[in-house]
């Protein structure tokens, strides 16, 4: 039998069939409401932001997108010339939260200041799209989620693959017993970076890990619950430059199971390699590249529309990476359901992210 931890995990991890005609459903468009979801945008800067703005202004039948901070005047007369942030008004973030009607914020500065944007964005009574990983400070994260709850608003991290029709697909499939107790996963998640890039990151002690590895983190919680221990284990390979953790390893231990997290930011084109295996005593689901997905299933038995063996499934297509995110806030916004990946979750996830990192929870 699963363990309590991941029954309880994956019970929360939502109510996605492992067909792939119920993922397509999943990411369908929702039909638009009488009134659209008023949103803003704070910050400009996180790696995400650009993509995050394009897509609540492609969903114009849900969303108003009413305005976007950007404190550097410098950085916002650029942003200004872009497709991406043409049309938008840039406003103060005093001008954006008493914009009447204001419902939602998606915050998207550097990492740093994520969470104090974000308090500030709960303190006014707004639903949250929070873009990863969950700054530095467990406190400050857990003091958000507490915030939010007791106002009975969603925090929406960011982590992309959570919407992605072979995680749908993964995370469907372990839930309803398709690949039996699981007791390996093993993910990797690179790439290769310049020494600009670099230094930004080294900014950060969590390294690579913290930067990337926690997408994948994520999943690993969704699949078997919160870890019993986190080992780090960290590398440093380029000292005479600077302090960037740039080669990383983590395990995670769990009663009947292991989960093992590579990332580096050293690996020549890291992106075709990254992956997320799952394997059960009953069968093994291997998915090889994650964008675009692509994905292995191998039965001991069959299971679903799929006959004992090995099968490569053929997965909807997804329009874009954060189109999931926004279309499934639409409806937790509009009371429609619940939010598939709660503060419980996302609170085992970044305590997870943070240790695996090699950063001191304290």
């Amino acid at each position: 039998m699963p363990t309590a931890n991941r029954r309880q995990f994956l019970h929360q991890a939502g109510a996605v069939t492992a067909g792939a005609a119920a993922a397509a459903a999943f990411i369908a468009p929702a039909k638009a409401a009488d009134k659209r979801i008023k949103i803003g945008q704070i910050g400009t800067r996180h790696a995400h932001a650009g993509g995050k703005m394009q897509t609540m202004r492609k969903f114009a039948d849900l969303y108003e997108v009413v305005g976007v901070v950007e404190p550097d005047a410098q950085r916002r007369k650029a942003m200004e010339q872009t497709p991406t942030y043409r049309g938008v008004p840039f406003v103060t973030q005093e001008q954006l939260l008493n914009t009447p009607g204001l419902q939602a914020v998606a915050v998207e500065t550097e990492v740093k200041q994520l969470l104090d944007t974000a308090q500030v964005c709960a303190q006014a009574n707004l639903h949250i799209h929070l873009d990863k990983p969950a700054g530095e400070s467990l406190t400050k994260f857990r003091a958000l989620l507490k915030e939010t709850e007791r106002r009975q608003r969603v925090v929406q991290m960011g982590y992309m693959y959570r919407y992605n029709p072979a995680f749908q697909f993964l995370f469907a499939a372990v839930r309803d017993g398709w690949l039996g107790d699981v007791f390996e996963v093993h993910t990797v998640m690179s790439k290769k970076v310049n020494r600009a890039t670099r230094e930004k990151l080294a900014e950060y002690p969590g390294g690579s890990m913290f930067e990337l590895g926690c997408h994948v983190i994520d999943a690993v919680v969704s699949v078997l619950g919160k870890p019993d221990k986190v080992t780090a284990h960290t590398r440093r390979t380029h000292p005479d430059w600077d302090n960037l953790a740039d080669n990383q390893l983590a395990v995670f231990d769990y009663p009947r199971a292991t989960a093992t997290v590579r990332s580096a930011v050293i690996e020549v084109d890291g992106g075709r390699r990254r992956q997320f295996v799952v394997c059960g005593q009953r069968g093994t689901i291997d998915i090889k590249p994650l964008e675009p997905p692509a994905l292995t299933l191998t039965l001991e038995s069959p299971r679903g529309d799929f006959a004992k063996g090995t099968h490569d499934v053929k997965l909807p297509k997804l329009g874009g990476r954060y189109d999931g995110d926004f279309l499934d806030l639409a409806r937790i916004i509009r009371g429609e359901k619940e939010s598939d990946f709660p503060p419980a979750h996302d609170l085992a996830v970044q305590e997870a992210v943070l240790t695996a990192s090699g950063v001191d929870l304290n």
